[in-house]
């Protein structure tokens, strides 16, 4: 399995429109971070997970030629924003897209992207995208199990998903300790951690390393990072042996 990191930023991007701050204004591309997504390689499919507002400048970037499915773990713009551009890969290999994603974030999408779902619209060119719903049972694709892992969001539920030994969790604040167990075993864990002061919504990087230290992988990575965060280099110097900050383009092997 190998898995290339398209972003790892949190809803506004590293760096942040206007901001004058030494990370957005660093010249490290490490701390250059777009919307949070990821790419998964296995023997039998080509996944993403999210499709954000930068989703085409990760794709052209990454030269991903094709992908088989996409999984949704919620419905935020900073999610959701970029589905429209699949439609190359419509194209291009005559096929229609898999989604999956709860019912409620398939509801949300269909609303945000009608035209797509809208048959007696039907409008020539518009992506062929085929709408999945997912419940926290697992599910296969392809002969890939899949194994959505709930979280909170704040109040909103938030899937991670784990594939094979594999794990990635984002925008999340509490995960119970039945839904860590699913996650346990994993080689390698991805989780969010935005920033070091308190969040309503996100789990800080104190809060994301202790987190980790429940699950004991082999290597952990924290994602959906701020840029109230810090410099990637000085950030990365606080971290145990075992975790590291992502960055864009990072590519790992299991």
């Amino acid at each position: 399995m190998k898995i290339t990191f398209l972003g790892t930023g949190t809803s506004q991007g590293i760096p942040v429109i206007a901001c004058e701050c030494e990370v957005c204004q660093s010249k490290n591309e490490k701390d250059k971070r777009l919307r949070v997504s990821v790419l998964i390689e296995t023997e039998n499919n080509t996944f993403v997970i999210d499709t954000g507002p930068d989703f085409r400048t990760q794709m052209l970037r990454a030269n991903v030629q094709d992908i088989d499915a996409i999984l949704y773990t919620h419905e935020h713009k900073d999610h959701v924003a970029g589905m429209d551009d699949v439609r190359p890969f419509c194209f291009k290999h005559n096929k229609e897209i898999e989604i999956y994603g709860h019912k409620r974030v398939l509801n949300q999408l269909k609303q945000e992207f009608h035209y797509i779902f809208d048959d007696k619209f039907n409008y020539p060119g518009i992506p062929r995208i085929s709408a999945n719903e997912i419940t926290l049972e697992p599910f296969q694709i392809n002969g890939d199990t899949i194994i959505p892992i709930e979280g909170l969001h704040y109040k909103l539920p938030v899937y991670g998903f784990r594939i094979n030994d594999f794990t990635y969790i984002t925008d999340m604040n509490f995960i119970s300790d039945s839904e860590l167990e699913k996650v346990k075993g994993s080689k390698i864990v991805v989780l969010n951690a935005l920033q070091k002061k308190e969040h309503i919504s996100h789990f800080t990087l104190e809060e994301a390393i202790e987190v980790i230290g429940k699950i004991n992988p082999e290597r952990a990575y924290f994602t959906h990072m701020s840029h109230t965060m810090g410099l990637h280099d000085e950030v990365s110097k606080e971290l145990p042996s075992n975790i590291e900050l992502a960055w864009d383009g990072l590519e790992i092997k299991i």
